[in-house]
Formats: structure tokens, C-alpha cells, sequence
């Protein structure tokens, strides 16, 4: 029994000794947990991360904006939409992208078909869902290229579009007030099924059949943290910390791919309510289930999909947009806002 004992109070030491060891490293995400962070909540719970010597701690997002948290110094790397990382880079914020998760755009917008909206439009003179806190950028890119104004202009007196800004939850306002919802397709479109919609009573309308598609779901941190030569005291640099999180991560996010219904439950230990769907038959089962399906599709597309690797081609056709609508004035190049190296160092290019 003393044997025993001092087994378990060895290990025990190692285990704490180990867990000292770590680098703390947080990351900020940019919704409360769920599936679209599973690659993240994997890599926690598979201990990729304490295999790079990493504890990383993965912050809520929901009400923030996670370009002006990390750049504020509030947490160390983040995911974001490249909207809304350009608009606050052009603001000021000095941030540098390192990744891309989502291979593919997820957001559309909603509405029922005995609305007579059948495209992007028939959105004149209707009222329009959107969210805030960066994520309307996406709603005024499809506006303007669909020759549209919208009061989330202030220079525009009489827009065609009446956007009604609201927190996300589509029960809040569809469709009792507003004609089209905004709506992620791994997410808040399976939330209006659940709401007694079913798939073909809708029109979902896809940004990209407007040439609006724009990335979404990157890797960001900030120059400052890749040029430390000594990140948080660790002796490690700021790109070799940058570089295991990165591997960690890509690694828990194809471990994700390759077996989706573990990581289903991996995302459900890890949230409450935000799990759940929408009506009474929605379980967070079901909810996550379909949201880790599309999120999945995603992420790698094919088989011979990369992940993590950042399409020049894509990016530079969504500054092309933002710059051509006029959310952002003057056009970057990809070498000015992603940093190559540390996908490069793990992938070993």
C-alpha cells in the first residue's frame, strides 16, 4: 500500500512539475463554444497543445471583437473574419495573419420563400438582419455589390435596405421583423429550421453568387509577439510559440475532420446553452452534429485541402472587394498582412 502511495505521489509531483513547465498562451475565439471551434477545444482535450509545451486557454468570444483584443495585448493569437482584421488594421491595430481555417465562406442570408426574394435583388425596400461588432462588414459587401444602400451608411440619406442590427439569435426577428436574417450556414440556419422552417421553405442566398464571398475563420496574432525573443518570460521566442501553436492546432483540427462525432462531444463538454439549437427538438446533439458537418466541409474541402494554409488567390480577392466597396481605402499586399513563416516552419517548407 506505502508503494502504491508513492507511486501515485511521484506522479503526481511529475504531473504538477509538467504542468508548470508550460508556456500560458490564450487565444481568443471569436463566439461562445461550439463547433466552429472545434479544432481548438480538440487540441486542449487530445493535449496537443501540453505536447508543444503550451497550456492555452480559449476565451469566449460572443460580445467582443477579437482583432481589437489581441491587438490591445488583451490575449496572444485569435481567429477573426478578414473584414473586419483589415478594417481595424487600417484603423491602426497592427495585426498579422499566420493562417486560414475556413477554406470556404459560411455566411448567407435567409429568407422564406413566399417572400418573393429570390436574389440578392429583390433585397431593395426589405428590412435586413445583421449583426454588429465587425460582422455587418459582410452585409454591406453583399449590399454594394448588389448595387444596394443601406442605413448602416450614415452618409447615405435614403437607402434602399433597412439593415435592423440585432444579437444574433434569429428567433429574436425572424421573420416577424425583418424579411431576411443573417445566418451562418453551419449555425443560425439550422437554428430557423429548428424554429419550424424546414430547408425547403427557405431561400438562402449565398454572398458568393454576388462575388461577395469574403474569408472568414483566420489565425491571427501580432507583429510584436513574432519578434519576441523571449514570449512571456519562457526563453522560447515568439515565433517558436507561434509555430507549436499553430502545429498543435492544425493537428487538432484535422483530428476533427477525421473523426467528427468524438469531436462533437469534445465542443458539448465544453459549452452550456450556446450548444443547443433552435426548438424543442434540437438538442445539442443534433445542433452540433450538423454544425460540425458543415464546418468539417470547410475546413478541408478535399482530401488534398491544406489546412491552415492561406490562398494568395483568395485573399487578395477579398482586399480586391473591400478595397472596390470601400470599406477599406487603399489595397495591401498579402506579404503586408501574412506572415508565411510560421505555416511555412511546421510544414516544412
Amino acid at each position: 500500500m506505502k508503494k502504491l502511495f508513492l507511486v501515485v505521489t511521484v506522479l503526481a509531483l511529475v504531473s504538477a512539475a509538467f504542468a508548470q513547465d508550460l508556456v500560458d498562451v490564450c487565444f481568443q475565439s471569436k463566439w461562445f463554444p461550439q463547433a466552429q471551434f472545434a479544432g481548438y477545444f480538440v487540441a486542449q482535450d487530445k493535449g496537443f497543445y501540453a505536447d508543444e509545451g503550451l497550456n492555452v486557454t480559449i476565451l469566449d468570444g460572443g460580445n467582443v471583437n477579437p482583432t481589437v483584443q489581441v491587438a490591445s495585448g488583451n490575449c496572444d493569437f485569435g481567429t477573426d473574419w478578414i473584414t473586419n482584421m483589415l478594417i481595424q488594421r487600417a484603423q491602426g491595430l497592427e495585426v498579422t495573419q499566420i493562417a486560414q481555417i475556413f477554406q470556404n465562406p459560411g455566411y448567407r442570408m435567409v429568407a422564406l420563400n413566399d417572400s418573393g426574394i429570390e436574389s440578392f435583388d429583390d433585397l431593395a425596400g426589405r428590412k435586413v438582419g445583421v449583426w454588429a461588432f465587425g460582422n455587418e462588414f459582410v452585409a454591406q459587401a453583399v449590399f454594394a455589390t448588389s448595387g444596394l444602400t443601406s442605413n448602416l451608411d450614415p452618409t447615405v440619406t435614403d437607402p434602399d435596405i433597412e439593415a435592423v442590427v440585432y444579437a444574433f439569435d434569429p428567433s429574436l426577428v425572424f421573420p416577424n421583423e425583418v424579411d431576411v436574417a443573417s445566418a451562418m450556414i453551419y449555425n443560425e440556419l439550422d437554428q430557423i429550421v429548428g424554429l419550424g422552417y424546414p430547408l425547403d421553405t427557405l431561400t438562402v442566398l449565398d454572398p458568393a453568387d454576388a462575388n461577395a464571398g469574403l474569408l472568414e475563420d483566420l489565425i491571427f496574432t501580432t507583429p510584436e509577439l513574432l519578434a519576441s525573443s523571449d514570449f512571456k518570460g519562457s526563453g522560447l521566442s515568439g515565433h517558436d510559440v507561434a509555430e507549436r501553436f499553430l502545429r498543435a492546432t492544425i493537428k487538432g483540427w484535422q483530428y476533427t475532420v477525421d473523426h467528427q462525432k468524438e469531436a462533437v462531444f469534445i465542443v458539448i463538454g465544453q459549452c452550456g446553452d450556446t450548444c443547443n439549437g433552435a426548438g424543442s427538438t434540437q438538442s445539442p446533439l443534433i445542433h452540433q452534429s450538423w454544425q460540425m458537418a458543415r464546418i468539417a466541409e470547410m475546413v478541408q474541402p478535399t482530401t488534398s485541402s491544406k489546412i491552415g494554409w492561406v490562398d494568395p488567390a483568395a485573399f487578395n480577392s477579398s482586399v480586391a472587394l473591400l478595397v472596390d466597396i470601400g470599406l477599406i481605402e487603399s489595397s495591401v499586399t498579402y506579404e503586408d498582412i501574412v506572415d508565411t513563416s510560421v505555416y511555412d516552419a511546421i510544414s516544412g517548407q
